[in-house]
């Protein structure tokens, strides 16, 4: 089993994510402990910016590392630096080279909802890969911490690279992702607070190399809690899609999340109605399953209009291609969402 010298040893050098020193120049190791009956590792670690995507690439460096070594387990526990060590260690030049700090900005398109359910992943999905099937570079942020999707809709079995201080978004279908998915393990759950979650959504902006971009689309949680909140404050010239099924209820909910929308200025392109209708394999005829109407009576509470409607159908089975979300583009789900991104192309760019 290692020794603390040991583990000192292995780590010392590696560097802290956000300064130009290593955790030993630092003084950012602040405690190792050994239990050598369990081969457990334990470390408090301190860093510029704990609570951020860097942090958790380091901690599965840190793991790789130790594990490779003789332990058999690690934990780990990050704090952040005192001031006056971030200052003397801060690299000289820290330009913001973010997607939102950009002369040229994408159109921004939050997908929201008032309850969960209703299908907002796969419309954030398919409107994405819809887009970039009409020649347009896309991205989707899966905003959606608790409840993330996006990855498992889109089939996405690869993981984010980071290359210096950048994380590198897979893409698929033409469409770059970014999700909490990628950076949990054996489908954990996610147990953040408000401003944690504020930080991780702010790192997406801000720690994640996009490229060139025209539409970056944001996978936003059910209701209007401190996620919704933080992309509003981030983006206040964002435009937004309500999703909602047709049942008057869930019509309902969904105003309260327009609501919020209008509140903080953001444009409302229009709502999708999702699960609208089923059509009778027997009959031939629509079956109005989940009720009827709730898309049109969102549109007029909102003072806006009803982009489209999905009937109740899974997309075509391939044997090649896994992506259990994603509706084919000969599909009747694939063509009423092709002309839903014709909409919103012609809303935001004949402006």
């Amino acid at each position: 089993m290692l020794s603390k010298e040991e583990v000192l040893a292995l780590i010392e050098n590696i560097h802290d994510p956000f300064l130009n020193a290593t955790l030993k120049e630092t003084g950012g190791i602040l405690e190792i402990k050994i239990n050598e009956e369990k081969k457990h590792v334990s470390l408090q670690l301190a860093i510029a910016k704990p609570n951020t995507a860097e942090q958790m690439d380091l901690q599965q460096q840190l793991v790789a590392i130790l594990k490779r070594n003789g332990a058999r387990t690690v934990g780990l526990r990050f704090t952040q630096l005192p001031e006056d060590v971030i200052s003397k260690f801060q690299p000289t030049t820290e330009e913001d080279d973010s997607i939102l700090s950009r002369q040229k900005q994408p159109k921004y398109i939050a997908i929201a909802s008032g309850k969960g359910g209703v299908g907002k992943s796969t419309i954030t999905v398919n409107l994405a890969v819809s887009l970039s099937r009409l020649g347009k570079k896309v991205g989707i942020i899966d905003a959606d911490i608790y409840g993330f999707s996006v990855p498992d809709l889109m089939g996405i079995e690869e993981r984010p690279v980071v290359r210096g201080d950048k994380i590198f978004p897979p893409e698929r279908f033409g469409v770059k992702v970014i999700s909490m998915g990628f950076f949990v393990e054996d489908n954990s759950p996610v147990i953040w607070r408000g401003p944690m979650l504020g930080k991780m959504i702010n790192n997406f902006f801000k720690e994640v190399e996009w490229g060139d971009l025209d539409y970056l689309l944001l996978d936003l949680p059910p209701g209007t809690g401190d996620v919704a909140l933080d992309v509003h404050d981030l983006l206040p010239t964002c435009n937004e899609i309500i999703v909602t099924t047709p049942h008057p209820s869930a019509a309902f909910v969904a105003a309260r999340a327009g609501q919020m929308a209008l509140r903080t200025n953001h444009k409302i392109l229009g709502v999708v109605e999702n699960m609208a209708y089923y059509i009778s394999e027997e009959t031939g005829k629509k079956e109005y399953v989940f009720g009827k109407g709730g898309g049109d009576k969102l549109a007029e509470v909102l003072k806006t209009k009803v982009l489209g409607r999905l009937r109740l159908m899974q997309p075509y089975l391939e044997e090649d291609i896994f992506a259990p979300g994603v509706y084919q583009e000969d599909h009747p789900n694939g063509q009423e969402f092709r002309r839903i991104a014709a909409k919103v192309i012609a809303q935001l760019e004949d402006e």
